[in-house]
């Protein structure tokens, strides 16, 4: 069993599983983060008549916030190659909160998005930071798996302003929601800052448990250039990835609970069942999407069939919400939009997986960051097209729906051909370009 190891003398041991304990810091500073960019959704139509503001001007402040995001994701990812993820994690989480709080003080469109700038610069830290986390704490086999787990925490950040938000705003007024959450970062840091260190330093992990951390094989510990990362196929696999399907997932977390309000007129008080019931289901999918590859390559198979059958199956798992915006029954649009969502946090954790499985350790937070900055990219201007089909079709949202199960069927085609064979060779990607 992988928790036994024997001492010096033969006798059974218990090996820690303090990994585990990183990857439950991970799960939460990621439900941080979703929490703090999730408030402005679920008070869209809230801001909306407060702000007098109207789907393309709601459309804008996203872009901002996936601008801001992109250059954030790009910029953090190469800091935490260069610095500790102790520190750079620490400061990503800091200015954040900052940003989440300063939501609460503006009344304004231009107000609004020059805080989602902020949010979104320092909110780019999170997946480089968390990614480069678990490929130094966990092996191969378990990475998917770890990556599922914390990558969860995203759909739990949306679950929990469902809740925390619709009431605060009742009870207190939206720039308390603002408030109140934005101030859990700051809390989030002190166990951060107490718990983290490098495996190899880590006074609670065991020889037993660094030693099966670093089982896999050894890569090049030499430095990357940034520029350099460019030459290889792992790392345009990625960013053709994000590109694709980041922006299908924005749109779930920004128009969702505007698509249920025109549909079916679930207002504030009333749109938090129907958010925590489509991101439970999201939260399995992250976690069996993970599950699923880990456990083909425990079983035999190799990391290759294993990371593209999770990534086909979440792919085609999307394809049902063509439907969601035609059936008259509230509950199978929401159930057909949690499918969706599940089977894109299945495909995260495989996509964010295989960069582990292609690129050195010190290259991973880089290459997530450049992957990280298409994707937030794409989803910038797939934000500003959103807002004027909204606005030119009034608030029908059927092409958006046919637009989610493409995006996925188009990336995985293209992730194939770019990477025939998953791995490393001589420190990096198998295929170079």
């Amino acid at each position: 069993m992988d928790n036994v190891d024997a001492d010096a003398n033969g006798k059974s041991v218990t090996m820690s599983r303090y990994r585990w304990w990183i990857c439950a810091l991970l799960f939460f500073g990621t439900t941080i983060c979703y929490l703090d960019r999730q408030v402005i959704s679920v008070l869209k139509n809230t801001l909306k008549t407060d702000l007098h503001m109207d789907e393309v001007a709601y459309g804008h402040i996203v872009f901002w916030f996936q601008a801001a995001y992109a250059a954030g994701y790009l910029f953090a990812g190469r800091l935490n190659d260069i610095l500790s993820v102790k520190r750079g994690y620490a400061l990503s989480v800091f200015v954040w909160s900052l940003a989440a709080v300063a939501h609460s003080v503006v009344r304004s469109v231009t107000g609004f998005s020059i805080a989602r700038v902020g949010l979104g610069l320092a909110e780019g830290g999170n997946f480089p930071a968390a990614i480069r986390t678990i490929s130094e704490w966990f092996p191969q086999k378990e990475r998917a798996l770890a990556t599922g787990i914390f990558n969860a925490g995203s759909n739990v950040g949306v679950m929990v302003s469902a809740l925390m938000v619709p009431w605060i705003t009742l009870k207190y007024g939206w720039p308390m929601a603002f408030l109140a959450t934005g101030v859990l970062g700051f809390i989030w840091l002190v166990p951060w800052l107490m718990m983290y260190q490098q495996p190899d330093n880590h006074l609670k992990v065991s020889a037993s448990e660094l030693a099966y951390i670093q089982s896999d094989p050894k890569d090049t510990s030499e430095p990357i250039p940034w520029l350099g990362l460019l030459r290889f196929r792992a790392t345009w696999a990625f960013a053709v990835g994000m590109a694709l399907s980041s922006p299908i997932w924005w749109f779930y977390l920004f128009w969702v609970p505007g698509f249920l309000f025109d549909h079916y007129k679930i207002d504030l008080k009333n749109i938090g069942p129907p958010l925590i019931i489509v991101y439970l289901i999201a939260d399995f999918g992250s976690i069996a999407g993970g599950w699923l590859s880990s456990h083909l390559i425990k079983s035999g198979r190799t990391v290759n069939f294993a990371r593209k059958t999770a990534l086909l199956a979440c792919a085609l798992c999307v394809i049902p919400v063509v439907f969601a915006s035609q059936v008259t029954n509230q509950w199978v649009s929401v159930c057909l939009i949690g499918l969706a969502a599940a089977a894109h946090q299945g495909w995260s954790a495989n996509l964010y997986t295989l960069v582990s499985d292609s690129v050195p350790r010190k290259a991973v937070s880089s290459v997530i960051g450049i992957g990280g900055m298409s994707g937030a990219i794409a989803g910038l201007f797939f934000a500003e097209f959103v807002g004027h089909v909204l606005a030119w079709t009034h608030n029908n949202y059927l092409i958006l729906y046919i637009i989610a199960p493409t995006a996925y069927l188009l990336a995985f085609t293209i992730i194939h051909l770019l990477l025939p064979v998953i791995g490393k060779q001589d420190g990096f990607a198998v295929k170079e370009s």
